[in-house]
């Protein structure tokens, strides 16, 4: 078994080849790939430094699956070619998400959608993951409405030079004396703005949670309503979640119910202060849910607080767990 890690330099592809050796995938050659600045840079796997190659010599030694985290435009000009190589590809950017003829999957929710004839599946937004990995039994359950989403999302979601630009302001270096991602300071500020703006006046990020919930639920009748947020923290991304069922319920079986859910911890007991927090969930797979409470304002509502680790199950775990899939059907 041959794995290609596309981007494997980065936060998230790093993260990639960490989640292959813990989980124990079949990885007989690994195949690390990045822009040509990377190229001849090492990475360690199972205690060994691989050579980081172009992503031409990548296709030429024929890997049976390839993790993308390169952005969209890598993944536009690669993914192509990768799998007309015959290669597998799982692809974390948002490049092919709601492209008709691809594949959006999490795993637990709708893996009964991939077929053998799927050589470029989409791995949907780390806002989307954390957030519909919950909902998706409540919404069996007892039908969703309408969600209203905010969410306090993760620098690290940005990427390394994020990272680099908080560290330097927390510092106290000048706004304008080191290089910035983010239109105005991010240390002990907040910035209502992921992504670009579209005419809507929602951002990319926002419509993403909307296109990306239909898509994977399979229903387009949910209303969907979102607002994403940037703020000055690196463990992951937290979110408030407002449903609004067609149906009544009982917040001890909504309780149950996620208790039952795989790859969700239930985390509230206020009496306690126990609820989930981004310092708490680095490095875990866990979407961890919390703040449990009934919305008195309509006639069947549910609140909750929901956090997870946006590398991991919001980008790099699920990737991973995609190509076990893969795996497990026969396809890889």
């Amino acid at each position: 078994m041959k794995v290609a890690v596309v981007g494997a330099t980065g936060l998230v592809g790093t993260r990639m080849i960490q989640i292959l050796e813990e989980r124990n995938f079949p990885v007989d050659e690994l195949i690390p790939v990045a822009s040509e600045r990377s190229v001849g840079k090492t990475v360690v796997f199972r205690g060994k430094a691989h050579k980081v190659v172009s992503a031409d010599e990548a296709i030429g030694r024929r890997p049976q699956l390839a993790l993308f985290s390169a952005g969209a435009a890598a993944s536009r000009a690669l993914a192509p070619r990768f799998a007309a190589a015959g290669c597998r590809v799982v692809d974390n950017s948002s490049c092919w998400r709601m492209d008709p003829d691809k594949k959006l999957v999490v795993p637990e929710i709708n893996a009964d959608v991939l077929t053998g004839k799927d050589f470029i599946i989409a791995n949907p937004n780390c806002s989307t993951i954390q957030m519909l990995l919950p909902l998706a039994p409540l919404h069996a359950a007892y039908t969703i409405r309408r969600i209203v989403v905010s969410t306090y999302q993760s620098i690290t979601g940005t990427g390394q030079k994020a990272v680099v630009q908080m560290e330097a302001e927390r510092a106290g270096e000048a706004w304008g004396s080191y290089p910035a991602v983010y239109p105005y300071p991010i240390d002990r500020n907040i910035l209502p703005h992921i992504d670009s703006f579209l005419e809507n006046g929602y951002t990319k990020e926002e419509m993403k949670m909307v296109n990306e919930t239909h898509k994977i639920l399979r229903d387009e009748s949910i209303g969907v309503s979102a607002t994403t947020v940037r703020v000055p923290v690196r463990g992951g991304h937290s979110e408030s979640v407002n449903l609004e069922f067609e149906k009544p319920f009982e917040l001890a079986d909504v309780r149950r119910i996620l208790e039952n859910t795989e790859g969700v911890v239930v985390q509230d007991d206020p009496a306690h202060n126990i609820y989930p927090m981004p310092l708490y969930a680095e490095g875990r797979d866990e979407v961890f849910v919390g703040r449990l409470r009934r919305d008195f304002s309509v006639a069947s509502g549910l609140n909750f607080w929901c956090v997870a680790d946006n590398l991991r199950k919001g980008a790099a775990t699920n990737a991973v767990q995609i190509a076990e899939e893969l795996l497990r059907r026969g396809f890889l």
